[in-house]
């Protein structure tokens, strides 16, 4: 390992503590990374790469500008024994000071010295520290536009926008996971023909502790008209720690994209856990007024957690309430008004997805918010 080229996906270590080395070989294994390790510097202040033969680090003559491993290294890990030893290197992002104690405060100084982003002590952020080495060796990104879509009152249409909104997103060629947020919903793989789809559930990641990883779980589940699919199935109800629904949703974003999810009204510790990695919450309201005076309760818990919640009014009943009226009874931003489409619950029911029908009221909302939202320079439409 001492000897390999760092780069390509391979986080740098520098660190000549045995006990600090160990653990980050450790947390470099758990996120699947193999490190270039360099270790041993020699006592001279801002040589990184005094050893000419070491390929990690580059030629002495041209000092720390001249450390090739550190310049191109996607990650460098170094220990707090080994910060004042690589003061002169070049200033780069992607690098990170660590050490077991931590309580000296000339650990800031030094962290600033080497031009470090975070200060990480062990064991309390082992579990960041393998996020951020799996992220590199999954080639992370931007990560994906993640959107909630949540009923205002029962029977708003939620699922069916949802679902909408995945299956618009995949044709546009976006790489698209819809995750079923609801497990007394029925199912969202349903609404898209596939219950019988093989792949993974909800139940499946019960017992997951920890990372998730971002291409294994696309791989696991269920591909349906060129998206996935991440729902609850038939059986008895299963418990999933909100601890494990963080993990997966956060997988799910980590490869960029546009992650769909279906949420359910009653905001839980759980739902919580979705709503704080949501860029962006649509509330379907329909245009009466006990469907608002519903909605209000809802947003009420849903603005505790959501960055940024916008109402999405379905329908118009005679002598209902306009969309700006529902939106200002709420206090929230109007993303549009999605009319009632006549024989979908039919069409559905013969195998037929919301939003498959390009000119219809649907998905002509979707394709119209998508092209506001993917196009935006925040990825949110204004």
């Amino acid at each position: 390992m001492a000897g390999s080229t760092p780069g390509g996906g391979r986080p740098l270590i520098i660190t000549e503590d045995p006990l600090l080395l160990d653990d980050l070989l450790r947390l470099c294994a758990a996120a699947g990374a193999e490190p270039h390790v360099h270790h041993g510097l020699p006592e001279q202040a801002g040589a990184v790469g005094a050893e000419p033969a070491d390929p990690a680090l580059g030629p002495e003559a041209d000092g720390a500008a001249g450390s090739a491993g550190w310049e191109t290294a996607p990650l460098v890990l170094v220990g707090d024994d080994a910060a004042r030893r690589v003061r002169g290197a070049p200033r780069r992002a992607g690098v990170f000071l660590v050490g077991r104690e931590l309580d000296d405060p000339r650990v800031w100084q030094r962290a600033v010295e080497i031009g470090a982003e975070e200060v990480l002590r062990l064991p309390d952020a082992e579990n960041l520290l393998v996020d951020r080495i799996a992220d590199v060796v999954e080639g992370a990104g931007r990560p994906a536009l993640a959107v909630g879509v949540i009923g205002g009152s029962g029977g708003a249409g939620a699922s069916t926008l949802a679902c909408a909104l995945a299956l618009r997103a995949a044709r546009t060629g976006e790489r698209t996971i819809l995750i079923d947020g609801d497990p007394l919903g029925g199912g969202m793989d349903v609404l898209l023909g596939g219950e019988s789809a093989e792949g993974l559930r909800w139940p499946d990641f019960a017992a997951s502790r920890g990372r998730v990883g971002a291409g294994a779980l696309e791989e696991s589940l269920p591909e349906l008209h060129d998206l996935r699919v991440l729902s609850w199935d038939r059986g008895d109800r299963v418990v999933v720690p909100p601890a494990a629904i963080r993990s997966v949703v956060a997988a799910a974003r980590r490869r960029g994209g546009v992650v769909v999810v279906d949420l359910p009204r009653r905001v839980d510790e759980a739902v919580a856990e979705v709503l704080a990695q949501l860029d962006l919450v649509l509330m379907v309201v329909p245009g009466e007024l006990r469907s608002v005076a519903a909605a209000g309760r809802v947003a009420a818990g849903v603005r505790m957690v959501a960055r940024d919640v916008r109402v999405v009014v379905r329908g118009r009943c005679p002598g209902g309430l306009d969309p700006e009226a529902v939106a200002g009874l709420l206090g929230a931003p109007l993303a549009g008004e999605v009319p009632v489409e006549v024989g979908l619950p039919g069409r559905v029911a013969e195998g037929e997805p919301p939003g498959s029908q390009g000119r219809s009221a649907l998905a002509r909302f979707c394709d119209g918010f998508w092209q506001r939202a993917l196009g935006s320079a925040q990825g949110v439409p204004a």
